[in-house]
């Protein structure tokens, strides 16, 4: 690739062209790590009334049955599937996060591959290389235009998301590189997610319009469907619309193919927003020293990088949906309850008399020289004693990464919460093995879980759409 050739093509040319043979093991890795970690929060997720929503609409739409919703509730066309699995993956915000910039790049793009690999009954290995290209062209999208989230209106998962799940497609489609470059353009064009809707539903419909998107992007390409070929870097195109005046080009090109940024993609931890993170670690580390009790806190000060109060304070949330977007409310049930779960973010949890008290005793200072994986918390006790915890490194950052032990342990929490621990477990260890399955439909029935009254359940005749 030459360096004067245009950002779509290079992208295009990396996903189409890329051998699978000189992917290094431990990108390879990585990607299973990828892969685990969204099936694990999916299957959890699958509890969720959204899921039953979506499947309402698209029971009653009808449509062929090609590709499976995770759970095993409904099969059904491709596009649906990528959707209802790329609202699974995001519905606990418990996914995954490219650091810096707070990109969830499984949501958008694995759901894609999923979908097209079940459907075409292809290998383990051919899904989890398209993966892996989809996840590499999403996050170096989002790193050229990192800066666009400062603004604090548009949501980057929902619009870098969708070159994710185009790349992905294209890939698992045989496109060549010219095909890659209209697709990644028809999926540019569609593009969108505000952060208005963050603490709704909607958060999560993002990174699965995205997937779809993608993917119908890919679909379209396929039957002659014309787009440009320039969507990138084009005076009208993405970076134009996103981040016109701070776009790096040389994120998306530099070291493609040998540089893997998706290594810097890590599974969360918490069940909250990343920007949490640290304030929840420090909030573990002081629920462990003598004398500290929710009662006896008089006053809890923090000092944040300023992004975490621009993005995420929430000092008042009203549902379950909004606790995962405050870093008080991640705090405050830490300290209560010593872990940060998907039960935390309840409606009950937001509205415990314990938590909500604990909440409005903190006071929260931003400091440009702190990093955003970085924090530092002080309680103010009733006896009038001080104890303080600085966190260096947040739980799940570049720094401080999960461990594969522990992205395990959730997993097996994860999925062992819906479906018999032992099936869990084979499910877990066949991903760790994905080079050898050879029909990713055995995964998909793998994931399949037991009918429950509560979901899954055919829509009701007297229900109208």
């Amino acid at each position: 690739m030459s360096a004067a050739t245009p950002a779509t093509l290079r992208l295009a040319q990396f996903s189409a062209d890329t051998p699978a043979a000189q992917i290094p093991d431990a990108v390879l890795h990585q990607g299973k790590r990828c892969v685990i970690n969204m099936l694990a929060v999916a299957l959890h997720a699958t509890q969720d009334p959204a899921l039953e929503m979506a499947l309402t609409v698209f029971r009653a739409e009808g449509a062929a049955k090609r590709a499976s919703v995770i759970g095993g509730g409904l099969r059904t066309s491709l596009q649906n599937a990528a959707f209802a699995n790329g609202l699974l993956a995001h519905l606990d915000d418990y996914d995954d996060t490219f650091f810096p910039t707070v990109l969830h790049p499984s949501a958008p793009t694995i759901p894609v591959a999923l979908a097209l690999a079940e459907h075409g009954q292809r290998s383990g290995r051919d899904f989890l290389v398209a993966s892996l290209i989809g996840l590499e062209a999403t996050c170096r999208v989002a790193l050229a235009i990192q800066n666009m989230r400062h603004g604090a209106v548009w949501h980057m998962t929902g619009t870098a998301g969708v070159f994710g799940g185009a790349a992905a497609a294209g890939r698992l489609l045989g496109m060549n590189a010219t095909q890659m470059a209209v697709t990644l353009g028809l999926a540019g064009t569609q593009a969108s997610g505000l952060r208005e809707t963050f603490g709704t539903m909607t958060k999560a419909f993002h990174p699965a319009r995205a997937a779809q998107s993608g993917l119908l992007a890919a679909l379209l390409v396929q039957q002659g469907f014309t787009s440009a070929g320039t969507i990138l870097e084009g005076c009208h195109g993405f970076a134009a619309a996103f981040a016109p005046n701070d776009t790096d080009f040389n994120a998306i090109t530099g070291g493609l193919g040998e540089l893997w940024q998706v290594m810097n993609n890590a599974p969360k931890p918490y069940a909250s927003a990343i920007l949490s993170h640290p304030l929840v670690d420090a909030m573990l580390a002081l629920r462990q020293r003598p004398g500290v009790a929710p009662e006896r806190i008089t006053r809890i000060h923090a000092r944040v990088n300023p992004l975490a109060i621009k993005l995420e304070s929430r000092p008042e949330p009203a549902t379950g949906l909004e606790g995962r977007l405050s870093f008080q409310h991640a705090m405050t049930a830490a300290l209560v309850d010593g872990v940060c779960l998907p039960a935390q973010f309840t409606d009950a949890r937001v509205h415990d008399p314990v938590v909500a008290g604990l909440r409005r005793r903190i006071e929260v200072e931003g400091d440009a020289a702190i990093a955003q994986d970085q924090c530092e918390v002080t309680l103010t006790l009733a006896d009038g004693s001080r104890p303080s915890e600085r966190i260096a490194h947040a739980s799940g950052s570049p720094d401080n990464p999960v461990t594969d032990a522990q992205l395990n342990a959730k997993f097996l929490g994860l999925a062992g919460s819906v479906m018999p621990k032992a099936r869990a477990r084979r499910l877990l260890d066949t991903l760790w093995a994905l080079e050898q399955v050879e029909d990713m439909a055995t995964v998909l029935a793998l994931c399949r879980l037991p009918l429950r009254r509560s979901l899954f359940q055919h829509a009701k005749k007297s229900m109208t759409v």
